[in-house]
């Protein structure tokens, strides 16, 4: 499973890419406010930091406005990913543009027929939204599964890339559903290193070598 980070801080974006912990980056107009850059700026940033594919969103609603907001984007970079909405107007914008050869990152999914919708229409990526079905008591870890099975099925090429990432069993569990990317805030995948076991070996190790007296520099 690939691993994008989902912010919109260069910072944070560095640390995880210099580990190779980086595939991809999402961003929305939420971390771009967050980030207090301009959003071509800082997503040209981005773009020459990180190899793959980095999402930036348009902020129209109209399919025709998505679609010029989108060739606006796609001309920062080789790797941009148009990010759009699960609407009808969407939709229409991700046909133009993917036909178009652009990359194009369907958002804000949570239903399998949206999800369907987004494959026939030519999307490179779906994002269904786990933390957000799972804020309304139903289990977003349900519709990462059903769309697996419906694309499965068909032969679909769109990626599923699982969104609204809340905690690092979150990263797991869609690594063995077959998501084939999730993205993740940066603190949510530090966490995934953590483990109260680790930590309790650790502490016996250090206290048993500094018992033992042991040195290596």
């Amino acid at each position: 499973m690939k691993f994008f980070v989902d912010t919109a801080d260069i910072d944070a974006i560095a640390e995880l890419n210099d580990l190779g912990m980086v595939d991809g980056v999402t961003t929305n107009p939420s971390l771009i406010k967050k980030s207090g850059r301009d959003i071509l700026e800082v997503t040209k940033e981005i773009c020459d930091m990180v190899d793959g594919p980095v999402s930036a969103e348009v902020i129209a609603l109209k399919a025709e406005d998505m679609i010029a907001e989108g060739r606006k984007l796609a001309e920062i970079a080789e790797n941009i990913a148009v990010k759009v909405p699960l609407t009808w107007d969407g939709l229409k914008a991700c046909k133009v543009l993917s036909d178009e050869g652009k990359m194009v990152n369907v958002t804000l999914c949570f239903s399998a027929n949206q999800a369907l919708l987004a494959a026939k229409a030519g999307a490179t990526f779906i994002s269904p939204f786990i933390g957000r079905l799972d804020d309304l008591n139903m289990d977003g870890l349900d519709l990462i599964a059903d769309i697996r099975e419906i694309y499965d099925n068909y032969g679909f090429e769109t990626n599923i890339l699982a969104a609204s990432i809340r905690t690092a069993n979150h990263m797991s569990e869609c690594a063995k559903i077959g998501a084939d990317v999730a993205t993740a805030p940066p603190a949510v995948i530090k966490a995934m290193a953590n483990h109260i076991l680790t930590d309790k070996g650790l502490d016996q190790f250090v206290k048993d070598a500094a018992e033992a007296k042991i040195k290596i520099l």
